[in-house]
C-alpha cells in the first residue's frame, strides 16, 4: 500500500505534464499555421548624399523647340560641377540599386519612364506628332535625382503643323515628375528602393503643395522635397501612385500631377 501511495502522485503528475505538453505544442501548432502578420511597408529619408549645390546642367537652344514633322532631335548638354560616368561616392551606393555606368542624366519626356544617359550629346527620336513636356536632370549613379535650380532643363517641344490648341501646354503650372522606382529589382537591391521624383514651379511643405504617396494600398503624406526609400515590400508587383496635392490636398490640375507605376520585386 505504502508503495501505491507514494507511486500514485507520481502517475498522476506525470500525465498532468504530459497533457499540458501536449496542449502547449497544439496551441503553437495553432499558432504557427495563422497566416503571418502582413508587413507593414516603411518608408523613410535617405541622407548622406553628396550635395552637388554648384552642379549645373544647361541647353543652349529654344525654349520651345519646333519640328515640322516626327525626328531625330540632337541634344547637347552643357554640364558643370558634375562629373557624368562616376560613380558617386556614398554609402547609399552600396544600399541601393546603383548603375555600374555611373552618374547620368535622366530625361524625360510627357511624364514617361526616364532614359539614362551617360554623355552629354545624344540623339532621341520623336515618333509621333505633337505638343511634349521634356524634362532632364542630373542623376547620382543610384539614379536620386540632384535637387538645385540649376540641375533641371524644361522645355516644350512641339512636332508638327497647326498644333495650336495643343500648344497651350502650361510649362509653369505646378508639376510632378516621376523618377523612381523604375523597373525591376532582383536580390539586395529590393531591399531598400528609392522613392525619387522632381517638383517643378511649387514648393512642399505642410502648409504649401505636398505629395502623396500610395504604395500598394498604404498612404504616405510628403511635405519635404527630399528622396525617400521604401522597405519592407512585398515580393511580387507593387504599384506606386504619386499625386501632387495644394494647401487643402486635393489634386493640382495637370496632365501629369497623378502618375502610376509598377515595379517588380524578385528574390
Amino acid at each position: 500500500m505504502k508503495a501505491t501511495s507514494f507511486l500514485l502522485p507520481l502517475i498522476l503528475s506525470f500525465i498532468v505534464f504530459t497533457s499540458c505538453k501536449e496542449n502547449n505544442n497544439i496551441k503553437s501548432l495553432e499558432s504557427d499555421s495563422d497566416a503571418p502578420e502582413k508587413k507593414t511597408i516603411v518608408m523613410v529619408k535617405l541622407k548622406n548624399s553628396p550635395a552637388y549645390e554648384d552642379a549645373a546642367l544647361m541647353l543652349g537652344i529654344p525654349d520651345i523647340i519646333q519640328l515640322d514633322e516626327p525626328g531625330s532631335i540632337d541634344f547637347n548638354f552643357g554640364i558643370e560641377n558634375f562629373d557624368l560616368g562616376k560613380q558617386t561616392e556614398s554609402a547609399n551606393a552600396k544600399i541601393l540599386a546603383n548603375s555600374g555606368k555611373g552618374q547620368h542624366i535622366h530625361f524625360i519626356l510627357n511624364n514617361q519612364p526616364y532614359s539614362a544617359h551617360y554623355t552629354n550629346t545624344f540623339q532621341k527620336d520623336i515618333k509621333e506628332e505633337g505638343v511634349y513636356h521634356l524634362v532632364a536632370f542630373l542623376s547620382r549613379s543610384y539614379h536620386e535625382s540632384v535637387k538645385n535650380d540649376n540641375s533641371i532643363v524644361v522645355r516644350k517641344v512641339e512636332v508638327g503643323k497647326n498644333l495650336q490648341q495643343e500648344s497651350d501646354l502650361d510649362m509653369n503650372a505646378p508639376t510632378l515628375i516621376y523618377s523612381r522606382p523604375k523597373g525591376k529589382y532582383v536580390g539586395s537591391d529590393a531591399n531598400n528602393i528609392l522613392l525619387d521624383f522632381f517638383v517643378l514651379n511649387t514648393k512642399l511643405s505642410k502648409t504649401d503643395s505636398k505629395v502623396r504617396a500610395t504604395i500598394n494600398e498604404e498612404v504616405f503624406m510628403i511635405t519635404d522635397w527630399v528622396p525617400h526609400v521604401l522597405q519592407n515590400l512585398p515580393m511580387g508587383e507593387v504599384t506606386i501612385k504619386l499625386e501632387l496635392l495644394d494647401n487643402h490636398d486635393k489634386l493640382i490640375p495637370g496632365p501629369f500631377n497623378s502618375v502610376t507605376r509598377t515595379i517588380i520585386l524578385e528574390e
